[in-house]
Order: C-alpha cells, then structure tokens, then sequence
C-alpha cells in the first residue's frame, strides 16, 4: 500500500493580482520504506513540495493521500496531529531550540505528542536516541557548544522521537564538510535499511542523491524524471503510537512546564518583564495596607472619640401638651445597664451614667469640670480610654459606693499642676474623694469640647454622696449655703413619711441605704462595628421596651441617640482615600502589563523560527496559544507573588520606621494574585495568538 500518493498537486503564489506558479499538476506515489531524493535547481518547486508533503503547506488545486488519509480535507489541527503521529523534520539549518540542551531539544516533540508516555520514559527514548547517533557524552551541551555535525545528529534524532513512519530531510548535509555529511547519510541509509523509515530527501548534489533508491528529479514545478536504483527496504512490523488523547492535567502540566523552559531561555528578559508587574502589585500591597491601617486608625480615633457610641436617655414627662424635658421622669436604672449588657449581642459593652456637676478642691485650689460622671469600669472600655498614671477604680468600689475617682488631664493641670494627683485627696461638694489614676490625654471631641476637663467616680458614689438630683447642669457646691454641713440621703424624697427611728447625719453619710428604686441619668453602650450601630440600636429598643413592660404602639419612655452620620461621613473619607491609592497602585498594574505585552510581542517576533519549529514537530495553533499565554501569566504570577513580598515588606518598614499604622489585607493579597493573572490573560492573550496564526512555512524561513 502506497504511503503517499498524490493527483494532480499545483501550488501558486499571488503577487498583487498576478500568480507566480511553483507546482504544476504533480501526479507522483512513494511506497513505505522508500528513500527518496527530490533533486531539483533552486527555484524548481523541490523544497515547496517536500512543505506540502510535510503538511507543512496547502496545495493550491489537486488531491494528496498520506498513509490513506485525505490531507486537503484537513483542518490546521488534525494536520498538526497528522505531522506530531507520521512525520519526522530534519532541517538544513538544524532548528535546535537556543540555550536548550541536547536532551531538551529531543523531549521537545514529545509535548505535543498524542502517545501517552511518564516523564522517565521520555527521558530513557531521548537518552538511547542520543546514545544511538553518538553523542550520549553530549546529552547536558546546548547548540553552541556543538559542531555542526553534532547538532545535525541530534536534530536527526530528534525527528525520531515520536517514532514516524516518514521523515523529510531538507539539504541535511548543506552546512556540514564531506566527511561529516557522509556520516549523516549513512545514519539515515541505516534508519531506512534496518527499521524500514520512508526517508524523503531534498538536495541539489548528486553524490547526495545517490545515497537514495529513487531518485524523483523536478523542474519549473514538474516531475521531470522518475529514477528507480533500488528497490525499497523491506518495511518494519513496528506498531506506530496510537493516538490517545492525554489528560487536562497532563497536557496543562506540560504547557507550564514548556513555558518555564522558554522563560528559563531568557531569565533577564523575563525578569525585566515581570517587574512592572512586580512594582504594581508591590504598590498595591503597601498602598492597601497603608490605607487599611490608616482607616483603621482614624475609626479607632473617632471611636475614641464617642463616634461608635450609642446614648440612651430616660423619657420625658408632659402635661397639657407641655413637655417637660428629657430625664423629667425616671425611667433607666442599674438593671438595664445590666439587661443591655447581657441581653444585645450587637452591643460591645454598656455603662450606667450619673451627671453631676460641682467644684472640685484640692487645697486652695478649686475647679468646676465640665463632667463629672459617676459610672463604672466599662466607661474607659466604651470610650476606648487608658490610664496614664494609677488605676481605674473596680466593680467593687461601685458596689460600696466607696468614694474614689479618676481625674482627666485638665482637671489635673488645674489643680495639681507639675505634682503627682495619684493617691491625694480631693472634696467634691465638701465630700472627700481619693484620686485612684489620672486618664490619658483625649483632647477635644468632634463637637470642639475638652474630653479631658473630666472626672470620673463610682456611680453610687455620685449619685448617694455627691447628687441626689437627676441631670444635675447646675454648679451645686455654689447652692450650697453651709459648706460645714455633712452631705446626707435624706431628701432623695422629699416629703416621704419616716417609717424607721431617725438616724444622725452622721450614720446617714457613712452608711447610705439606696432606696428601692434608684435611677441614673444615662446609659453609654458601644456598638462591636460601626456597621452593627442600626442592629444595636434595635436590640436595645427591644430589651428596654420589654424590661418598661411598653405596650405595643405605647410610645418609648427612653430616646436613643447615635452618631452614625459623623461616622459615614468619616468612613466614607478614609474609603475615598483608600481607593485613591488603590488606583494609584492599579495604573502602575495597568503600565506593568503593557510592558508584559510589549516584550511578549518582541518575543514572538524573537523566536518566530522556534514556532515554526514546534508546528513542524506537531504542535497544533491551540497549543502555541496556550504556551504563550501560559508564559505571560507565568509572569504575571511570579512577579504577583515577589509583589505581595516587597508590598509586605514596604508596608513593614514604612510602619518601623515612620510609625504610620498599617493593617494586613487579605483580601488585597488575594486581589493581587487574581489582578496579576488577569493582566497575564489580558496583556498575553494577543502576543499568543498572534504566534498561533503564524503559517509554519513563513515562520521557519523567518531570519
């Protein structure tokens, strides 16, 4: 059975509107285990028709049949298996893969092959094949270090590797001495002799051609002479590869594999690729992490600030539609404090407030803060507030009422100036307090009023020996008409019957003995987020309506007050500024990745003759696509991945040494990772199919 068989094959080129023929109307068959010589003048249509027999070309009008198969019926797929399964190249100018070794340039067609083969099979077939044309000793050299006959040997070898029942060898021995060329033909008399491989060789040199058993001589495009010396090889019983079609993960395993190799081929270039990519994702690391930190850092500021706080106030009384007021009826005690604090998963902490407001003395000094609250250990917590100097005062100084105080920075500077407060004693409407701790310096709040001019007490403490009013706003010490009077609970109210014998003054101040019902003037509670404000809010409603016993559609007896617009406002500034930097970082990402389509554009252009090589071992469109895109997201990846490294370290050192506050983004991490392939998919996508729809004649003839 013929393995080539062709009918009336032409070829012509269009120059502008006028046709240039090579091939006219070529009618020829070549039996298996042939060797063949095309001999031919330069220019006589010799070399066009071993590209057509190669599947290398299309033929402008006829039929041609190789091993059965109708090869004009054939897509540019099916043509490349064709070529990967039966077809073996060996070149004039050899067209080994630069800066690749020997064994590398032989595993090279096995990519693309449709045998299925492990890694160490394919490594032993290149290892016995370079073994086979003497240069086992050779297998670890590249090009470079080869002689001429060396690299023609392994290209030689190379076009066996997928063990093809047909090989063309265009001018094999135009670069070698007569020594070495002799040497090269007897190799492939031997392939032809003793394994039955149909050889198809073009030359020009009759001591060439005579090395062949035919001899098929062309002229202006025709057969001119058909020369039969000898008769064929008996052809071999080796069972070609089948073809199977491999795995996803074993064809993606060797595209990554194949686009490590090529990148390999040309490390500064490819490093100088991938730092654009490298600078954008280190940009945007650090500017992320940068912004995060500092919106974090001003939400914790304002947080401080009381921005994340949520007030409740008592409800107000009214009568003949006259309202008396917020706090004109006692509504909020010690429990709801406790029943928010216990009952709202969406509230961080919570606080009982009692105000009061009277002058402070320390010696023959005296000051009347703006605030003196009586609270507990969980005010600092809601207010994000530490101490500078001593302690906060405990639960159980709150329990017994026991009369100490922390002071703010203010109230310190004005009546302790440069002393130490810590342990001194202090009156407050002539009652004396021990200062326990001094807080740290706040400032002013956003409504411009000094958080510092500030005491704090145990609320008891305030509310049975210093107040027995609700909402005190007035100065009571300066009421006061009897500063030697001792500060007593009796009129917490007025006018009650006495059920029990009459107690000194004196009993009275030292044992106070709250009364069933004792109410405080607020309660502070913080939210866990900003974002949880609303879900807080609500909680708190529900807890207080049902502890009030408030019937549905009774109105409140409580208002709850926040500051979520002041928290937007900032929230939106610190995200508008994050953003910013953000794309910022994005633009360098963006000049990173036309850098990475620039050079790849150059690369294809570089190693056009390499893709004309690899779609003559096989390699269908598809698969050159995917190589090169695969190389640029390589890039993409490798640089994302030492860009989250440098981004990390910036935003390390930037937090070291110039102290701003930075905050570890995951979310930008992954972002990076995903950005970095995008710009690869993106950037690399036209450079690789440009490389796939090169033709492979005009790629391998590129100089």
């Amino acid at each position: 059975m013929e393995l080539i068989e062709l009918q009336g094959i032409s070829k012509y080129y269009l120059t502008g509107d006028i046709k240039t023929p090579v091939l006219d109307e070529i009618t020829l068959k070549i039996g298996r285990g042939e060797f063949v010589a095309l001999m031919g003048p330069s220019g006589s249509g010799k070399t066009t028709l071993m590209n057509l027999l190669g599947c290398l070309d299309s033929a402008t009008g006829g039929h041609y049949w190789l091993d059965s198969e109708d090869v004009g019926a054939m897509n540019l797929e099916a043509r490349a298996r064709l070529r990967s399964m039966k077809i073996g190249f060996i070149f004039q100018n050899f067209n080994l893969l630069a800066r690749t070794t020997a064994l590398d340039n032989l595993l090279m067609p096995l990519t693309y092959s449709t045998e299925k083969m492990s890694g160490d099979e394919a490594r032993r077939r290149a290892v016995a094949l370079l073994d086979r044309v003497g240069l086992s000793n050779r297998m670890d050299h590249e090009p470079s270090r080869l002689s001429g006959g060396q690299q023609q040997r392994v290209a030689i070898a190379r076009s066996l590797m997928n063990r093809p029942p047909l090989i063309f060898a265009d001018e094999p021995t135009g670069n070698l001495d007569s020594k070495t060329s002799e040497e090269v033909l007897a190799l492939l008399e031997t392939l032809n002799q003793e394994e039955g491989v149909t050889i198809i060789l073009v030359t020009h040199d009759e001591n060439v051609a005579r090395h062949a058993r035919r001899i098929i001589r062309i002229r202006d495009g025709r057969v001119e002479a058909d020369e039969v010396r000898l008769p064929p090889a008996s052809v071999q019983n080796a069972e070609p590869p089948q073809a199977r079609s491999s795995g996803f993960m074993t064809q993606l395993v060797e595209t990554i594999r194949t686009s490590l190799i090529g990148l390999r081929r040309n490390t500064l270039r490819a490093a100088l690729t991938a730092l654009g990519i490298i600078i954008g994702i280190a940009s945007v690391i650090a500017m992320m992490e940068i912004g995060n930190g500092s919106a974090k850092s001003i939400q914790r500021t304002v947080a401080s600030m009381g921005a994340n706080n949520l007030t409740v106030f008592p409800g107000s009384a009214a009568s003949g539609g006259v309202s008396f007021g917020s706090g004109s009826v006692m509504t909020l005690t010690p429990d709801d404090v406790i029943a928010v604090s216990n009952q709202c998963p969406a509230v961080r902490a919570a606080a009982p407030i009692v105000r009061s407001r009277t002058q402070v003395v320390f010696g023959n000094k005296n000051w009347v803060p703006s605030s003196i609250f009586g609270t507990t250990p969980a005010f600092l917590a809601i207010r994000e507030w530490s101490m500078s100097q001593g302690e906060m005062f405990s639960d159980r100084d709150v329990r017994n009422a026991n009369k100490v105080l922390v002071l703010g920075q203010r109230v310190v500077k004005e009546l302790f100036g440069d002393q130490n407060p810590v342990g001194k004693e202090i009156r407050l409407n002539n009652v004396p307090f021990q200062v326990r701790g001094v807080l740290s310096r706040k400032g002013a709040n956003m409504m411009g009023m000094d958080q510092d001019d500030i005491v704090l007490a145990p609320w008891t403490a305030i509310k049975f020996r210093v107040s027995a009013a609700s909402l005190s706003n007035t100065n009571q010490s300066s009421a006061s008409t009897a500063t030697s009077s001792v500060n007593t609970l009796n009129k917490v109210y007025p006018g009650t019957t006495a059920m029990y014998p009459a107690r000194s003054e004196t009993q009275i101040a030292n044992n106070p003995m709250p009364v069933r019902f004792v109410n405080i003037d607020q309660i502070l509670a913080v939210s866990t987020s900003t974002e949880a404000m609303p879900q807080a809010i609500a909680q708190i409603t529900n807890v207080l309506r049902e502890r009030h016993r408030l019937q549905p559609g009774e109105p409140d007896d409580f208002s709850i007050r926040d500051m979520t617009e002041v928290t937007k406002a900032l929230s939106s500034t610190t995200t508008m500024m994050t953003n910013l930097l953000l794309v910022v970082a994005l633009i360098s990402l963006v000049v990173g990745g036309v850098g990475i389509m620039n050079i790849m554009l150059v690369s294809v252009t570089e190693r056009t003759r390499e893709i004309g090589l690899r779609m003559a071992v096989g390699a269908p469109p598809k698969r050159i696509l995917q190589q090169f895109l695969t190389e640029a997201i390589l890039l993409c990846f490798l640089g994302g991945a030492v860009g989250i490294l440098i981004g990390r370290l910036t935003a390390i050192l930037v937090s070291w040494i110039l102290r701003w506050p930075t905050e570890v983004s995951p979310a930008a991490i992954i972002a990076a990772f995903a950005v970095s392939a995008s710009v690869g998919i993106i950037f690399g996508y036209y450079p690789a199919w440009k490389a796939s729809r090169l033709d492979p004649i005009t790629a391998l003839r590129y100089e």
